[in-house]
């Protein structure tokens, strides 16, 4: 049997395009100071970093490669407590957000898998949003979203301190 491969954070960063070492670096130490655990796994496409929390075990974001280069993924359940923030996102990430699948569960209850977490339910541009937790806020790393990546992760992890 082959021995699981433990990888490190470093090992990541080696996969991370230069320019944009500094804000994942920025990124995986806010989260660490705000008490989320970091597991790093190999995925099909490349690393998955994931953060989660370590009483809930609930994930706040993942690094993920994609062959478009690295994503994040945030799970923004409490989207709800910062929509004025949400507002102001570029619309290359409203556009992200719009093309991402519905929930299901939130539309049908019974449409989707039981165990399955209910995705978001929010106004955005007027526009009403059920959107899958999985894909609802996945958007690509690059100049013009990093500030508003690491602002978005800042104010889901203020919330979630506050049990939103």
């Amino acid at each position: 049997m082959m021995e699981k491969k433990e990888y490190c954070f470093e090992d990541f960063l080696l996969d991370v395009h230069p320019a944009y070492h500094e804000f994942v670096q920025q990124t995986h130490e806010m989260l660490q100071q705000r008490g989320y655990k970091m597991k790093i796994e190999m995925a099909k496409s490349g690393f998955l970093v994931s953060y989660f929390g370590k009483k809930t075990k609930r994930s706040i974001a993942n690094f993920v490669f994609r062959k478009s280069g690295l994503v994040v993924r945030i799970y923004g359940e409490c989207v709800n407590q910062y929509l004025d923030f949400m507002e102001t996102l570029p619309d290359s990430m409203i556009k992200a957000i719009d093309k991402a699948p519905i929930c299901k569960r939130l539309v049908n209850p019974t449409a989707c898998n039981g165990r399955c977490p209910m995705g978001y339910d929010f106004m955005l541009k007027e526009k009403h949003q059920q959107k899958c937790r999985y894909n609802g806020f996945m958007f690509p790393v690059n100049d013009e979203h990093v500030s508003f990546i690491k602002t978005f992760l800042e104010r889901e992890a203020e919330e979630r301190s506050k049990a939103c």
